[in-house]
């Protein structure tokens, strides 16, 4: 069982099956559009949104977090490249894993793919909602507000008032209160939910359903818009700067800057989309390579300098709002300016959302092409040319949750399941070097051989952790096993992680930059909270139950090599 547990798919054979299914999805995507879906989906909810809670838990310094973030994601990035130049089919890291690691990773990393594309489309249309019903108001537009909140924040609210009181809530705390108590009932039960953030996902499902070519168009648009925008903000934003509030820096030190990690990477979550749509590509293995480094450094770029002109404008006490952007010109009195920005804000997360929602249906028609989903999810619109099914389905899989939940407890989910997708990728680059797989890549990640860097690096970090960390080491020591388990133990696999690396290193040559990839990754996935990971390995255990129950049994990889 173990063997067809991880049986394998040679390029060959995924190329081949990709054209004798003949997908009908019509190839009309240049590298320019590539580069357009990338940039639409990085530059999405996190710089209009999750970017003032990283900046107020981490001050100014934060704009160093959005460095190391890009300088980890660029090294996935050439991983991503290499194996989009090599399998160019639809699937992203789920076809990946199909050629390296096997059926079972597969299913594992494309049920961990639902949680980085349809949950984190959540956060995007959560975070647009808010945006449109900021500008709602500043055309004075009243929307009764339980008609767009989620209602945790109202719950949490009520019970906040009954243990320390009315006096002790702040402004958006009184206005979930009021909305508790306003909001209509059945059966003594408040009615209230998000309906904006379920509105926009639909519409927005409807235009992928229609077509690639709509899509196209439109993410063009929104992305021109987007664009200036920000630059907008940047270069309108430094008459107001004041270098004053960049001390401190890091208000909060090391901790408080990490504690961004979440908000961050989630920012940088999305260049990985670009290449769910080899298959509508007209040169994918040329231009898919090409948009991933592109897209990734244009935003890095961007992202570091609006961090350093929101921080430089207000300080960073003043940051934690879900609408910063538009906060920081209302704040310094350029009304005028906040007002086109949320304007425009709503129109540049809506491009973010639509390359999301085109992402799932293709990770999912690829699924059920291979016989792990149910024939419905690989069925071909005869008109449209979309993924018909799965397309629908993912829209009623973000819209319903959006109507209900809460922002925050999508955006470190998104980012586990990304991180783990992040990390498989990167090993799987190693894996074609030492089985000679490369050797059909047309773009190959730039090799360093990390033989003894690898190792040395580990022995460095040892002796930079003794020498330096001394409260951490306090902190280790205070703690009792149970909670060093529940608390620490990413940071352990971490540190053997990077110890086997370099042995393997030392023993294969592995090259230097996927190893890179690997050990940034799982130290920034070491940031986030036990909770997380609790909940996503949950998700994968309901997600082992299904390919169990059905792709185990229907896999065609599976029934080709039984004689079935």
């Amino acid at each position: 069982m173990a063997n067809r547990l991880f049986r394998k798919k040679s390029v060959d054979q995924i190329l081949s099956d990709a054209e004798k299914g003949g997908s009908g999805l019509a190839k009309i995507l240049g590298v320019r559009d590539l580069i357009s879906l990338g940039i639409a989906a990085i530059v999405g909810a996190g710089i209009f949104s999750t970017i003032g809670l990283a900046s107020y838990n981490g001050g100014p310094a934060v704009s160093l977090l959005f460095v190391f973030v890009a300088f980890a994601c660029v090294f996935t990035a050439l991983s991503y490249a290499q194996f989009a130049s090599t399998v160019p089919v639809s699937g992203s890291a789920y076809t990946y894993a199909y050629v390296t690691f096997g059926e079972l990773f597969a299913w594992i990393i494309g049920w961990a793919l639902v949680l980085e594309y349809a949950v984190s489309n959540m956060v995007v249309a959560i975070s647009w909602s808010q945006y449109f019903v900021s500008m709602l108001d500043g055309f004075g537009i009243n929307v009764p507000r339980w008609m767009t909140m989620a209602p945790g924040y109202a719950i949490e609210a009520h019970q906040k008032f009954l243990e320390v009181g009315l006096d002790k809530l702040e402004g958006i705390d009184k206005i979930a209160l009021q909305t508790y108590e306003t909001a209509p009932r059945i059966a003594g039960i408040p009615i209230i939910l998000d309906i904006p953030a379920g509105l926009i996902t639909v519409l927005v499902t409807w235009l992928v359903y229609i077509g690639i070519k709509e899509s196209r168009k439109a993410s063009n648009i929104m992305v021109i818009i987007k664009i200036g925008i920000i630059l907008a903000v940047i270069l309108g934003g430094i008459f107001f700067v004041k270098p004053e509030n960049w001390t401190p820096f890091a208000p909060n030190g090391m901790a408080g800057v990490m504690s961004g990690v979440a908000a961050v990477f989630f920012a940088f979550i999305g260049f990985d989309s670009i290449s769910t749509t080899a298959e509508e590509c007209k040169n994918p293995q040329r231009d898919l390579p090409k948009a991933m480094i592109y897209c990734l450094l244009i935003c890095a770029v961007l992202y570091v300098a609006i961090t350093l002109v929101l921080t430089g404008m207000v300080n960073y006490k003043e940051l934690n709002v879900k609408d910063p952007l538009a906060y920081v010109f209302s704040y310094v009195g350029f009304d005028h300016m906040a007002g086109i920005i949320s304007v425009t804000s709503v129109i540049a997360i809506t491009s973010a959302l639509l390359v999301f929602q085109l992402a799932q249906p293709r990770i999912w028609m690829t699924m059920s092409r291979d016989g792990l989903l149910w024939k419905n999810f690989s069925k071909i619109h005869p008109k449209y040319k979309t993924p018909s099914f799965a397309t629908i389905v993912t829209g009623i899989v973000v819209a319903i949750p959006a109507l209900f939940f809460k922002m925050d407890f999508f955006v470190d989910l998104t980012s586990v399941g990304t991180f783990f997708a992040f990390i498989l990728v990167c090993c799987g680059v190693l894996y074609m070097d030492h089985t000679g797989i490369s050797k059909k890549s047309k773009f190959k990640v730039p090799y360093i051989n990390g033989k003894y860097i690898v190792g040395l690096g580990f022995f460095i970090g040892l002796f930079l952790t003794y020498k330096y960390g001394g409260e951490s080491i306090e902190e280790w020591m205070s703690m009792g096993s149970t909670a060093i388990l529940l608390h620490k133990s990413l940071l352990i696999i971490f540190w053997l992680v990077w110890a086997v690396m370099s042995v393997l290193s030392f023993k294969y040559n592995f090259s230097l930059l996927p190893v890179t990839g690997v050990l940034i990754n799982l130290y920034l996935m070491s940031e986030l909270g036990a909770s997380n990971w609790i909940i996503f390995i949950a998700w994968l255990l309901i997600g082992l139950v299904i390919y169990f129950a059905y792709g185990y049994k229907h896999s065609k990889l599976r029934n080709v090599e039984a004689g079935e």
